[in-house]
């Protein structure tokens, strides 16, 4: 099990599939900032006890001053500049980490709908076995598609899962796979490939339909539906 866990959010994207002129991580859902959702719930959750936020390094006394006081953000010790890729948001979160703790939990600050025992779950999995996702099953026909728009194959839908944050690892193994990512060149899009390259084996623990990635305008559409979803069933 582990006994600390420090949490790297990631809000370094700039939205630019969102279109406007504010990035997405800052734009209102029901009466909060979307990035304000995920930090609250690492806030209250007594298993996480530090949160590193990674935002556009133009974005540092903002996020200080409009986030993070605000709104009581006392576990957010440290507010660090992401990088040209998610990878490198994450490995400079790492390097802002000051005291080595047993677990890293990394979770893209625009999945809002987090929950406490979700939380829990993916800690809990990644303490016995060293590394957890969550993730849903996929439902629907899959087909491999090739440039020409020609279908090459149906893949096996019970094999395939859609993978969400959060994620967590232990620190050794996350570090050790940022240091192999750089030194390689190697490119991925979370970082559970990173510790599938090392060689190490990922859990996946069941996630939520609600845990969904806002990143085009009709995600907040979405978004607000499920926000009134959530506020009925309390």
């Amino acid at each position: 099990m582990f006994n600390s866990v420090v949490a790297v959010v990631l809000a370094a994207g700039l939205g630019t599939r969102m279109g406007g002129n504010t990035p997405k991580q800052y734009l209102t859902l029901g009466n909060l900032p979307l990035l304000v959702y995920s930090l609250q719930v690492f806030q209250h959750y007594e298993g996480v006890g530090e949160v590193i936020l990674s935002v556009p390094a133009s974005d540092l006394e903002y996020c200080w001053s409009a986030i993070v006081k605000p709104f009581g953000l006392e576990k957010v010790t440290k507010v660090v500049a992401g990088g040209a890729r998610r990878q490198d948001s994450v490995s400079n979160g790492l390097a802002a980490i000051s005291d080595r703790p047993d677990g890293v939990l990394v979770h893209d600050g625009v999945r809002p709908f987090i929950d406490p025992c979700m939380v829990k779950n993916v800690i809990d999995c990644a303490g016995n076995t060293g590394a957890a996702v969550v993730a849903m099953p996929i439902h629907d026909t899959v087909k491999r598609v090739d440039s020409s728009g020609i279908i090459q194959e149906t893949l096996k839908r019970e094999e395939l899962w859609q993978i969400q944050t959060p994620q967590v690892f232990r620190y050794d193994w996350l570090v050790e796979a940022h240091h192999q990512a750089q030194l390689h060149q190697w490119e991925v899009t979370d970082d559970a490939a990173l510790i599938e390259r090392m060689g190490y084996p990922v859990s996946v623990i069941a996630g939520s339909c609600f845990n969904i990635k806002v990143t085009k305008p009709d995600d907040l559409v979405f978004g607000e539906a499920i926000l009134e979803t959530i506020r009925r069933q309390r």
